[in-house]
């Protein structure tokens, strides 16, 4: 009997260290040059509107990371403009990662959500066909209290198996004393932004 139990015990044992092993699939980034460029694709968030140029997230970033973070954010621009401008920004700087940071004008304006995604889609199809790594930042459904990421954010980070942050804008979003406006962080907001994805950058292996 003492035996069996031990059989029993020990395939147990392996049973749980293979589920370990085999759930820890999370996706990866490539780690970062030093001399790497980083480009930050988006709307207002990314621009930093509220706030001044050297308080935006990836002037932030860039100083956290010592990496050049382009800023190519444009206020107000829905992601069907995004998608048309991504491309020739890739080809200019051919960046070594794409943090994506788009749709929030498509959700306050009321956009049909199948069109934001596909266009979110086309954006990320255009960095992995130009062998870009992509982070996503997952922007709020507007609200007032309970603020998270729309869904179709987490979802579009399954199918393409996306590192991929969507914690910080909703918190952000959600604390009035990190806001500039009803809808823009200030500097501490942004400030924050900054350091969540250098956080997830370097958990995720792009970063030392």
């Amino acid at each position: 009997m003492l035996r069996t139990g031990l059989g029993i015990s020990v395939s147990l044992l392996a049973c749980i260290v293979l589920l370990f092993a085999f759930s820890d699939n999370a996706p990866r980034l490539p780690q970062l040059a030093e001399n790497t460029v980083i480009l930050a694709f988006g709307d207002s968030l990314t621009y930093g509107t509220g706030v001044k140029k050297n308080q935006s997230y990836p002037a932030v970033l860039s100083e956290l990371t010592g990496r050049t973070v382009i800023n190519a954010g444009i206020p107000g621009e829905v992601s069907a403009q995004g998608r048309e401008r991504l491309p020739a920004l890739l080809d200019r700087y051919r960046p070594e990662l794409l943090l994506l940071c788009h749709g929030g004008n498509d959700l306050l304006r009321h956009v049909n959500s199948a069109i934001t995604r596909t266009n979110i889609e086309s954006m990320i199809e255009a960095a992995t066909q130009r062998n870009i790594p992509v982070l996503l930042i997952g922007v709020p459904k507007p609200g007032l209290l309970f603020l998270s990421a729309a869904d179709i954010y987490s979802e579009i980070a399954e199918k393409y198996k996306l590192v991929y942050e969507d914690e910080i804008l909703p918190d952000v979003e959600s604390n009035s004393a990190l806001k500039s406006d009803q809808i823009h962080p200030n500097a501490d907001g942004y400030q924050r932004i900054a350091a969540a994805i250098y956080r997830l950058m370097t958990e995720s292996g792009a970063l030392p």
